[in-house]
């Protein structure tokens, strides 16, 4: 394999790689926004994930078959949407401190995943999935066509919703009570924008994003559900908030800057190069590392009352 070749295989692989993490960080940048962080986004993507996987595997020899994988994915976003108001009562209406919260919802959702996943599939099973959906005219260019034109069409999907989600974010008045009860909940208190209520749709609409990305995963990137199929990416994601500073394009920045980190260390794999293959695989993670390191000031432009309950009986 030439260099021009190792490269170009990368940018191909890297693109796919990236959607997991840019649905979860776009749905997890609305959470922090809002002023609460959920670190239980792994759990809710390893949920979706499982049952988006469901209607392939036990419908695929029904005359449901050509709806299976829609219905997984309406699955997925359903169920995210469910646990993201369950952590929402948990850390909204009962104000209990948001890290704890997050890790139990971790738990649960990747617990109840992995046992219903042995207890009525068994064992690792592969499934049709989305198939590819190249855009015709425009998967022929080259170079550019294979890298950006020839992809299945969660994608797509993930990379349209960035513009969707910054204009929702800065350009609509529901984005403005986003950002101020994030911000100074007090102040949006006084004005009449019911916070609790914002706060609910928001982590609403995250965990159904979650539960998007881990339907991704299952059905148009492995085709298949694991207990390790997630692997950190929901932890990554929350990560990416704090790497592209609560906007949707740095998200996006962030997500394809890690995803082709991991198609450098499968291709340095495929390629046989003479490299240490401990230090492929740990090579993306250790970047997340790095990259927050060097941008650990990006926390004075967040939210500022990130991870701080509100009480509007509590005098100030």
């Amino acid at each position: 394999m030439n260099a021009g070749s190792f490269i170009l295989n990368i940018l191909i692989l890297g693109v796919p790689f990236s959607v997991a993490l840019l649905l979860a960080g776009l749905g997890e940048t609305i959470n922090q926004r809002s002023g609460v962080f959920n670190l239980g986004c792994e759990g809710i993507m390893a949920m979706g994930a499982f049952l988006a996987f469901l209607p392939p595997y036990f419908l695929a020899k029904t005359p449901l078959a050509p709806s299976a994988n829609l219905i997984g994915i309406l699955l997925a976003v359903a169920a995210g949407a469910l646990l993201g108001l369950l952590f929402a009562l948990v850390v909204v209406t009962f104000r209990a401190p948001q890290g704890i919260a997050g890790i139990g919802l971790q738990m649960l959702g990747w617990g109840t995943a992995g046992t219903l996943f042995r207890r009525y599939v068994g064992g690792v099973t592969g499934v049709t999935g989305i198939p590819s959906l190249p855009i015709p005219g425009l998967s022929r260019i080259p170079i550019l066509g294979p890298i950006l034109f020839n992809h299945n069409p969660l994608v797509y999907l993930a990379f349209l919703l960035v513009p969707v989600f910054w204009y929702i974010l800065f350009k609509t008045p529901w984005g403005l009570k986003v950002r101020a009860v994030g911000t100074y909940p007090r102040a949006a208190d006084s004005l009449g924008i019911p916070v609790a209520r914002v706060r609910y749709q928001a982590l609403a609409l995250g965990g159904a994003m979650a539960g998007l990305a881990g339907a991704y995963l299952s059905l148009a990137q492995a085709k298949m559900f694991a207990d390790d199929l997630i692997a950190g990416r929901g932890f990554i994601a929350v990560a990416l908030v704090y790497f592209g500073r609560w906007n949707p394009v740095g998200i996006m920045g962030g997500a394809l800057l890690f995803s082709l980190a991991q198609s450098l260390q499968l291709s340095i794999q495929v390629a046989g190069i003479d490299f240490p293959y401990e230090f492929a695989v740990m090579l993306p993670y250790a970047l997340v590392i790095v990259v927050l390191a060097l941008v650990r000031k990006a926390r004075m432009v967040g939210p500022a009352e990130l991870g701080k309950p509100f009480d509007r009986e509590q005098r100030v």
